[in-house]
C-alpha cells in the first residue's frame, strides 16, 4: 500500500527541515496511488553528519510509477550513503567542481539501472523512469552550503527577506552551479523562461553562488538533463525543493506564492501539522501530487 500522505521533520544543527508528499485530487477520484515519492535520511552522527532529502515522480500512467519513484530515490540514497566521507568533505570545502561531476555519475548510474529495468520488463524507457531531485545538506553549524541536483521537472526556491527567487538551474550548462537569480518585488515566482530567450536586463549574478567549470555530462537519462546548483545560505532564509505538483502553481498563481511567502517567511519553521495545511493549500486548475520539502535557517 503506497500512503496517502507522507510528513517527515526534524532539526540539525542550525537547520529544521519540513516535507510533506500529498496524493493529489486527481489521483484519488481515479483511485491511483500517490506516484510522489518523499525520502529523507541522515548518514552519520554530530557534526560530521549528512542529510539527503529525495522527492521524485513517476511518470502519469506508466505502470508502477509509485514504485519507479521509489526505486530511484532509495539507490541515490544507497550511492549517497556509501560516498558520505567523501561528499561531506567537498562540501565543507566548497570543491563545487568535484560534487558537480560525483553526484552526476551517481545519478546517471541509478537512471542506467531504471533503464535495464525496463528492458528486462519489455517497457520503453521512457515509460520507466521518473524526475528526482535532491539536497544535500550537511549537518555541521558551521558549513551553510546547500546542494542540489536532479533530473527532470520541479522547482528550487528560496525565500529571502520575504520575496521569493527562482533558483532552477538550467540543465546542460558549463556553470552547473546554476545561472543568474533574481530578487523579486513580490512573493511570487516568474515562469520560467525559455532557453532561447533573451536575459532580463535587471538580472544579477547570485551573490552566493560560485562558478564552476565541471563539463556537462556525457549522458542524459530519459527524462531531461542533469541539474546542479550549490549556494550558501543565509540566517533567516528558507528553501523550498518539490515536486512538479507544486512548483507549478507557485510559479504560475501569485496568490499561492504570496500566501506561503507570508505563512514561511518566519524565524521559526512551523509545527508539522501547520506544514501540511500549508502545503495542502488548494489552486484551482492544479490536482497533482504534490510534494514540498523546506529548509529553515536558524
Amino acid at each position: 500500500m503506497v500512503p496517502d500522505t507522507v510528513l517527515e521533520g526534524a532539526r540539525y544543527g542550525t537547520l529544521t527541515l519540513r516535507a510533506a508528499s500529498l496524493r493529489g485530487d486527481a489521483a484519488r477520484y481515479r483511485g491511483e496511488p500517490r506516484r510522489d515519492a518523499l525520502l529523507a535520511v541522515r548518514f552519520g552522527t554530530g557534526d560530521s553528519a549528512l542529510i539527503l532529502v529525495a522527492v521524485a515522480s513517476g511518470q502519469r500512467a506508466a505502470p508502477g510509477a509509485h514504485r519507479v519513484a521509489r526505486e530511484l530515490c532509495e539507490w541515490i540514497a544507497g550511492a549517497v550513503g556509501g560516498n558520505q566521507a567523501r561528499l561531506t568533505e567537498d562540501i565543507h570545502t566548497a570543491n563545487r567542481g568535484a560534487l558537480s561531476s560525483g553526484l552526476h555519475r551517481l545519478t546517471d548510474r541509478a537512471y542506467g539501472r531504471l533503464r535495464a529495468g525496463a528492458t528486462v520488463r519489455g517497457l520503453a524507457p521512457a515509460d520507466h523512469t521518473a524526475s528526482v531531485r535532491c539536497l544535500l545538506l550537511p549537518a555541521h553549524p558551521a558549513c551553510r552550503t546547500r546542494v542540489f541536483f536532479g533530473v527532470g521537472d520541479g522547482g528550487l526556491f528560496r525565500l529571502r527577506d520575504g520575496v521569493w527567487q527562482d533558483l532552477e538551474p538550467d540543465g546542460g550548462e558549463r556553470d552547473t552551479v546554476g545561472g543568474p537569480v533574481i530578487g523579486y518585488g513580490s512573493g511570487r515566482p516568474p515562469v520560467q523562461r525559455a532557453a532561447h530567450e533573451p536575459q532580463h536586463p535587471q538580472q544579477a549574478p547570485d551573490p552566493d553562488a560560485d562558478p564552476d567549470p565541471t563539463p556537462p555530462p556525457e549522458s542524459e537519462p530519459v527524462h531531461g538533463p542533469f541539474r546542479f546548483r550549490a549556494s550558501v545560505a543565509r540566517p533567516g532564509d528558507t528553501l523550498l525543493l518539490c515536486s512538479a505538483g507544486l512548483a507549478e502553481p507557485l510559479r504560475g498563481e501569485a496568490a499561492l506564492a504570496d500566501r506561503l511567502a507570508e505563512r514561511w517567511d518566519t524565524a521559526e519553521a512551523p509545527g508539522l501539522a501547520a506544514f501540511l495545511a500549508d502545503a495542502q493549500t488548494g489552486v484551482k486548475g492544479y490536482a497533482d501530487d504534490r510534494t514540498a520539502a523546506a529548509v529553515w535557517e536558524a
